[in-house]
């Protein structure tokens, strides 16, 4: 969607904008999965003006089904032109367009059918939105933001170079904390006696951002993330779109674990996180063999007599295996841990959104938008006394463990596979839990590091290209892998054998070594070993 803005948005300046009757979307190896992660919908609506910012994510399904059906896309929101997606979008298998693998081609044509301009745009995940030209400056230039009207540090920024690539000018403004990598970062906390998030917090000031600026951007993150939880266990939808039918599961985990807190005070339809008075959604079905926690009434047909509550019956588990061996069966039982089956909803929530189209956090990416969400939620709800301070620690630790990769390695599955992604995730959530634990700064490193560590080479292959399967689940994994990292850093002492520095490197050589099939492209692996069902179950 940026990448379609962006690319109107040059036309306009370029004035060629009214002059354009045809325009052609060519995909590189982003083809693969493209339309299982919604990107037609999304570019065609940038195209049109939109920002994902503040989209009516409700509006999408209509909007983009108007402009398939009518074959009419209104360039900018202001010019229309002919668009037929069979001709104008082209899925280029076969090619993989140079600077990085999610990569797309955008022209226009004037009556002719000659070409007018022509550019590339490549997501590189974290949202950002780069093209050759705009290596320098891409933290401005995927939100289109003036250049002419933004603090030099900030315009001089370096995220993607490599030798050889466009360098900031000499003198040009920098942050006061600069940092590339891990050991440099913790030489700064030790030299300044700062704590990681205040080098960060600096550093955005130096940027011409003022106090409550930052605050209101950080409160801003976690609002978006913390609504997007509370519509993922709210939603009345049962099923996930596309062709595996997928059943959501936060509400009824979400149902189950309220139920639990207060049994027999909750409703059996699925509430809200902390919405008031407001019309409930339709009850989401109990799990296979549970009963309901709230008795049913029944009333007689006599009008005189009352309504009476019937008692539950509780039925004897079955015990699966023979009673007559020595080595008896185990009965069933149900073991609940409150605050981390929390984590493992919240997680679930969030990405069941993202496959629905929901708006969501790209942190660092939307395939693994889940795991950050679900910690922070954890750290709010169950252990934090002061949650704005922890939230505020918790974003600004987790972005520099994430610059550090960003620089060091890759955030896109489309290079790295989902070590890129789920990996990368836990590893900048453990710090961000580790910090708000009021860990020395040597120690949140070291809890990142412990978090990538049990995720290098972790393979990204996606059942029918859809962000569904293994996905969902694993970004619940990856967010209890993040505390539990954290943990054993905070009890490790000081003693480790791998830095962060170091396992950043191990993925990057994982990275380039891994094949192209297990990189988002549903060539390998779940994807082509699991049998994807026809047609689509009834809801």
């Amino acid at each position: 969607m940026r990448a379609g803005r962006i690319f109107i948005s040059d036309l306009q300046e370029l004035g060629v904008l009214e002059k354009i009757p045809q325009l052609s979307v060519r995909y590189g190896s982003l083809a693969a999965t493209g339309k299982g992660h919604h990107t037609p919908q999304a570019i065609l609506l940038g195209l049109e003006g939109s920002d994902p910012e503040t989209i009516d994510t409700g509006t999408i399904p209509s909007r983009y089904a108007s402009i398939v059906d009518n074959k009419t896309l209104l360039l900018g929101g202001k010019h229309s032109i002919h668009y037929d997606m069979d001709r104008d979008m082209l899925w280029r298998f076969d090619q993989v367009l140079k600077t990085h693998p999610n990569g797309m081609r955008f022209s226009v044509f004037d009556e002719n059918g000659d070409l007018l301009a022509t550019n590339e745009y490549f997501s590189v995940g974290g949202g950002f939105v780069v093209n050759d030209k705009t290596k320098v400056d891409e933290n401005l230039f995927y939100k289109s933001v003036d250049k002419s009207a933004v603090h030099g540090a900030r315009l001089h920024q370096s995220h993607m170079t490599e030798p050889g690539d466009i360098q900031p000018p000499s003198g040009a403004p920098q942050p006061p904390y600069p940092f590339t990598t891990g050991e440099s970062l913790l030489a700064l906390t030790r030299k300044h006696n700062m704590t990681i998030a205040q080098i960060v917090f600096d550093n955005e000031m130096s940027f011409g951002l003022t106090e409550d600026d930052i605050h209101q951007k950080l409160m801003r993150i976690w609002a978006v993330m913390d609504d997007c939880i509370r519509q993922g266990v709210a939603t009345p939808e049962l099923t996930l779109p596309g062709r595996l039918g997928l059943r959501r599961r936060a509400p009824m985990l979400y149902r189950r674990l309220m139920r639990g807190f207060y049994p027999g005070l909750v409703s059996p339809r699925v509430p809200s996180l902390d919405a008031p008075s407001q019309e409930p959604s339709p009850a989401v079905e109990a799990p296979a063999g549970e009963e309901p926690s709230q008795p049913q009434s029944s009333s007689s047909g006599s009008s005189g007599n009352t309504s009476r509550q019937s008692k539950s019956i509780s039925r004897p588990a079955r015990v699966v295996g023979s009673l007559d061996h020595p080595m008896l069966p185990m009965p069933p039982r149900k073991t609940v841990i409150p605050a981390m089956d929390f984590l493992s909803c919240y997680a679930i929530a969030v990405n069941e959104v993202n496959a629905g189209g929901g708006r969501i956090v790209t942190s660092p990416t939307n395939g693994a938008a889940g795991v950050i969400p679900a910690v922070l939620k954890y750290i709010v709800e169950f252990v934090s006394d002061d949650p704005e301070k922890s939230t505020q620690t918790f974003l600004l630790t987790a972005a520099a463990v994430g610059m550090l990769f960003k620089r060091g390695s890759t955030i896109s599955a489309a290079e790295g596979g989902c070590q890129a992604e789920v990996g990368v995730a836990c590893s900048m959530a453990a710090a961000g839990f580790a910090a708000c634990m009021g860990a020395t700064p040597e120690t949140v490193l070291q809890a990142a590091e412990i978090g990538i560590e049990h995720n290098l080479g972790l393979t990204c292959d996606p059942i029918d290209g859809l962000v569904q399967v293994p996905c969902i689940e694993r970004n619940s994994l990856g967010a209890v892998k993040a505390i539990t990292a954290a943990q054993l850093s905070m009890a490790s002492d000081g003693v480790y054998s791998v830095t962060l520095d170091e396992a950043i490197e191990a993925m990057r050589v994982t990275a380039a070594d891994m094949s192209v099939k297990y990189k988002e492209t549903s060539l390998s692996g779940l994807a082509t070993t699991v049998k994807i069902p026809l047609t689509v179950p009834a809801c």
